[in-house]
């Protein structure tokens, strides 16, 4: 069901925790299978430093967090914009069809935390980032979970 990349970053996630006084801070969940991502990013000069993530949620959900953070980390901010759900579930080797809305989450909450460095860099975010879906809604027509 899962593959050897999932289940080590379920069973060894990298970066789960917290940056204090983070340059950005996204959150994001799920409400019909009940996921919670949190993610924190630390951003000198364009390029973020570090990456951590808290989740509440399944095996998939975590993993997807685990690797979003590896995958940003050391990158520029604008790298880290084009980070896809596709690539997500490509550097896990794969996700069972009703485990693919983890890795829109994971998108969606790096870039939520995007969003929030933009903010407090007090730039306008949205021409950059278009507007970050958070897929909180029952029914969510963006990722169709």
């Amino acid at each position: 069901m899962y593959t050897k990349e999932v289940m080590d970053h379920f069973t060894n996630p990298r970066n789960m925790g917290e940056i204090e006084n983070a340059d950005g801070v996204g959150e994001v969940g799920n409400a019909k299978c009940g996921d919670i991502m949190k993610m924190f990013l630390k951003i000198e000069n364009g390029i973020i430093v570090d990456a951590k993530f808290k989740t509440y949620g399944c095996a998939s959900a975590i993993a997807t967090s685990s690797i979003a953070t590896e995958m940003v980390k050391g990158h520029s901010v604008e790298e880290a914009l084009a980070l896809s759900n596709k690539a997500v579930v490509e550097a896990l080797g794969g996700l069972p069809t009703h485990k693919i809305h983890c890795s829109v989450l994971a998108e969606q909450a790096i870039k939520a935390a995007l969003e929030d460095y933009y903010k407090k860099q007090g730039i306008d975010p949205e021409p950059i980032l278009g507007k970050v879906h958070s897929c909180t809604e029952e029914s969510c027509t963006s990722c169709g979970k």
